[in-house]
């Protein structure tokens, strides 16, 4: 698949002219966007992602099309996961409800500026060292092990810890404890001065790297193609403002949706691995030579597991809680009668 550069050139301006329009249609006049205007929009995003990789599909072929969906796929559900912290974090800077979307937008444009970097880098070591797919593929098992014994372990809510780069931010830039409206800067006693809206929103778009060292090998099991990966990226990042606010009181009934995103992280660990050994050159792995016995996973299995993971940890999850609710709301009306607790 070569991609002309002025193709990635377009690409790019409109990633940047979706974020501008965002700017200027929605979050320049700060204000709490109702779940109507939170749909609506999210379904725009994700229509344009869909169009987008209809027309990747007929220029490029089913194979490339099937890819993008199967990359979008994933990346969407893991920005689904990422919003767990980006709660906790707005929760940690009392951010004022109103001014939370211009701190997500800025956020996102962090966050694909410091990805499409990853993708660069990815994309370069992967063309000259065949076994990084070995790594990535190991680093994915090990990272799906480690989310499903957390979750297991531990059901309380995860904590939020201040990077390095937000650590030297609050040293380097002397900051204001209060917010004053939604400036990132004021002037106090001659001194200009950052407001807590300029931190948060580092906080947001640094924490969104360590996703990506999920995010970016993952997307890599399914394609090696960087234009695809840079897309995928792009357009499940750009809904996310808007999913913030639309699915903010569905995070806490999705229970199983972390074991459901590290079994998708495990599977595409696994077909890494396979992958790397059909281009086996490391010394000590069957003599350097390939391994010709090494299962292919077709990407249209890749996009069934990964759908029908996501539908299932859904459906598990909402089932859970609503017997929960049943059970709890059971609880409180033989309480209130009397009766006591009901076995």
């Amino acid at each position: 698949m070569d991609v002309p550069t002025w193709i990635w050139a377009a690409t790019v301006v409109g990633v940047l002219g979706l974020l501008v329009f965002d700017f200027y249609a929605h979050v320049r006049t700060p204000h709490e966007p109702t779940f109507r205007e939170s749909a609506t929009w999210s379904a725009v995003y994700i229509a344009l992602a869909v169009l987008f990789g209809l027309g990747l599909l007929v220029v490029w072929g089913p194979a490339h099309g099937g890819e993008y969906f199967a990359g979008y796929v994933t990346e969407k559900s893991l920005s689904v996961d990422n919003l767990f912290i980006f709660l906790i974090i707005m929760t940690r800077f009392a951010v004022p409800r109103p001014y939370q979307q211009k701190v997500l937008l800025v956020g996102v444009a962090i966050a694909l500026f410091l990805r499409g970097l990853f993708i660069w880098a990815g994309a370069a070591a992967i063309e000259q060292f065949s076994w990084v797919f070995y790594v990535f593929g190991a680093f994915l098992v090990y990272t799906a092990v480690k989310l499903a014994r957390e979750h297991h372990q531990d059901d309380t809510p995860a904590e939020f810890h201040e990077n390095r780069m937000l650590r030297l931010a609050r040293r380097v830039l002397p900051t204001t404890t209060e917010y004053h409206g939604d400036r990132l800067t004021v002037v106090q006693h001659g001194r200009r001065l950052v407001t807590p809206m300029l931190l948060v929103m580092i906080a947001i778009g640094t924490t969104d790297v360590l996703f990506a060292l999920d995010s970016i090998p993952a997307i890599f099991g399914l394609t090696k193609e960087p234009y695809i990966v840079f897309t995928t990226n792009a357009f499940a990042l750009l809904g996310l403002r808007q999913l913030y606010f639309l699915i903010g009181g569905l995070l806490e009934r999705l229970v199983y949706l972390s074991q459901g995103l590290s079994f998708i992280l495990a599977f595409i660990g696994v077909k890494l691995v396979l992958e790397a050994l059909h281009t086996n050159e490391v010394p000590f792995i069957n003599g350097g030579e390939h391994v010709a016995w090494a299962p292919e996973i077709p990407i249209w299995l890749s996009l069934t597991v990964i759908l029908g993971t996501l539908a299932v940890a859904t459906a598990a999850s909402l089932l859970s809680t609503r017997r929960a609710r049943v059970v709890a709301a059971a609880q409180r009306q033989a309480e209130e009668r009397g009766l006591g607790t009901p076995v």
